[in-house]
């Protein structure tokens, strides 16, 4: 990693090599260029304290693979590469301080937002990551307090529309805002469910992903005014303002749907800089509409807090999904958490976060135009910062990955020690599995390669409770069924042998697989371990291998740089008894 004390010493066309490879802008003089990479590193630094502990996390998701950034850059910086040689095992973060802040006003609430929207020290403003892949993203937050009856209102200021310039001219709307009300239960995606209502800066208003024209387009410096009406009978009604000129109502509900529930103020953004007045500005950037109360000024009886995060990290838990690509991860993940809305999970996956790169509440799959490969890229950066700045939070979470190597649960889990740690393997029958892949593979296409996935039988096994994992759950099948079929699957996979061979790609700066449609995705090689490793691991102890006869690949018989760049599989004997 780059120091910002040397970032003066590079030569304008490194200078150059280190802001493309982070997707920046490269014009300007030198001064620009010295400028624009130490805020670039400044951000890093932001969302990963470990960067220099970073290893290959190239395992797939249930639907997307899961590489870790490290190899790619590695590959991409060619001879400028600086081998470094750091635990593999990172040490548990440092816990954010967050300051006290009391407890009756109404502000930003910093555990109901995205981890990725950055709230400032009052409380009042806040922006999202917009580096790299982040930029694609929402990020949305939700106010502390919120109100059940009354005629109330806030405010909300588009500050400034962060420049994106690295994102590609073809992005719909790379600055937008979306502003509004949601119950304290719904998902930071303001408008794409029931009982969350937005109005965006493209002219739309949004309700459980119903978009419909309403109002005018909004952007920088624009005031945005959001009222809700209890005292209309038995309807509540939503409007909006903008700049002081009433928009009209946008939405009606009824108090029966309601049921009592309070309606809390709720942003969401994508490349923008906020700013709210609940009313606790001296004097306010438009004059309320007649009837309207500001929501800071309402007795505190008037205000419902929302829920609040764990008081310690021993409060905590982290639930670690174990099985195969299509096994029912992601549907186990969604269902558990809506079955558990008190603890809030926060879901870690690239579903996950292509939920978050939606364009007008549908999935990138349906309406993208660009190549698909890099932004699964940038999806998996995206989430490999997510889960550093994950461990340094005091929330729940589900990570829902395939976590099918015993030495990718440890150094996952080793971060979040403090959390309750806990595995739950979904490993359903034979049968079942194959349908799931097949009714996967016909609803959003082939995502995982048939010998990435027998790559990942070869080596799976199963979690065992220790030093780092203080419990398992079987969901489907349970321990000594799994074991049978897995032995199986372990069986199969070595039978099928490594994957296709490699190839060099310039366009990319790594390598890429061969075979028709499936060379788009971005490395198939899946192991699991530090960077140049391609060795075989089993066990929650992180080591040996498992299976007796057959090739085993050897990081130590290769020079480790050798290994990165060539992705050499180096042929072991078995290891004699004894």
């Amino acid at each position: 990693m780059l120091l910002k004390v040397h970032v003066k010493k590079l030569k304008v066309n490194e200078l150059k090599d280190e802001l493309q490879r982070r997707g920046l802008d490269t014009r300007g003089l030198k001064a620009d260029l010295v400028e624009r990479l130490k805020a670039a590193l400044e951000a890093e630094a932001e969302g990963d304290d470990h960067a220099g502990e970073k290893e290959g996390q190239d395992e797939f998701s249930e639907d997307f693979q899961d590489n870790e950034d490290g190899d790619d850059a590695q590959e991409q910086q060619g001879q400028s590469l600086v081998i470094a040689f750091v635990s593999r095992t990172p040490q548990p973060p440092a816990e954010d301080e967050e300051e006290g802040v009391d407890d009756s006003l109404i502000t930003i609430d910093t555990y109901n937002c995205d981890l990725h929207f950055k709230v400032s020290r009052d409380r009042y403003s806040g922006y999202p990551l917009t580096i790299e892949g982040f930029a694609y993203l929402w990020a949305g937050a939700r106010a502390t307090h919120g109100v059940a009856k009354g005629r109330v209102c806030f405010e909300m200021k588009i500050n400034e529309e962060i420049q994106v310039k690295h994102l590609p001219s073809s992005e719909p709307d790379p600055h937008v805002v979306r502003i509004g009300w949601s119950l304290d239960h719904c998902s930071t995606q303001l408008g794409e469910e029931a009982f969350s209502f937005g109005y965006g800066g493209t002219g739309k208003k949004s309700s459980d992903c119903k978009f419909a024209d309403y109002g005018e387009k909004f952007g920088e410096n624009d005031v945005i005014g959001c009222y809700v009406d209890f005292e209309t009978g038995d309807e509540v009604e939503i409007g909006y303002s903008k700049n002081g000129v009433n928009l009209g109502v946008a939405f009606r509900t009824t108090k029966e749907a309601l049921a009592g529930r309070a309606l809390f103020p709720h942003v969401l953004v994508k490349n923008c800089a906020v700013e709210f007045n609940f009313g606790q500005k001296r004097e306010p950037y438009f004059p309320p509409m007649e009837g309207y109360t500001f929501i800071h000024n309402l007795p505190l009886e008037e205000k419902i807090r929302g829920s609040k995060g764990p008081a310690s990290k021993s409060d905590c838990e982290i639930l670690m999904m174990v099985g195969l690509p299509a096994c029912g991860k992601t549907t186990w993940a969604i269902k558990h958490a809506e079955a558990n809305p008190k603890k809030k999970y926060n879901i870690l996956g690239t579903n996950a976060i292509m939920d978050k790169m939606k364009v007008m509440g549908l999935r990138r799959q349906k309406n993208y135009a660009g190549r698909w490969d890099v932004l699964i890229q940038q999806a998996t950066q995206c989430l490999n910062r997510l889960i550093e700045i994950a461990a340094r939070k005091r929330r729940n979470y589900i990570l829902d990955q395939t976590n099918v190597y015993g030495s990718a649960r440890r150094r996952k889990m080793r971060p979040f020690e403090g959390f309750q740690r806990k595995a739950i393997v979904i490993c359903p029958t034979d049968e079942d599995f194959k349908e799931r892949t097949l009714k996967q593979t016909n609803e959003q296409g082939k995502d995982v390669p048939d010998h990435a996935v027998l790559e990942m039988k070869a080596n799976f096994t199963l979690p065992e409770p220790c030093d780092f994992l203080e419990a398992v759950t079987y969901v489907e099948l349970q321990r000594d069924e799994a074991d049978k079929l897995l032995k199986q699957y372990n069986e199969e996979g070595r039978k099928a042998g490594p994957p296709p061979e490699k190839r060099y790609d310039n366009r990319q700066g790594g390598f890429r697989g061969r075979g028709g449609s499936s060379s788009s995705y971005q490395r198939y090689d899946n192991r699991d371990g530090s960077r140049g490793s391609y060795q075989s691991r089993s066990g929650d102890s992180g080591g040996g291998y498992r299976g007796g006869e057959g090739p085993r690949l050897c990081r130590s018989q290769t020079p480790p740089l050798l290994c990165s760049l060539f992705r050499v599989w180096v042929p072991v004997p078995a290891p004699q008894p004894g």
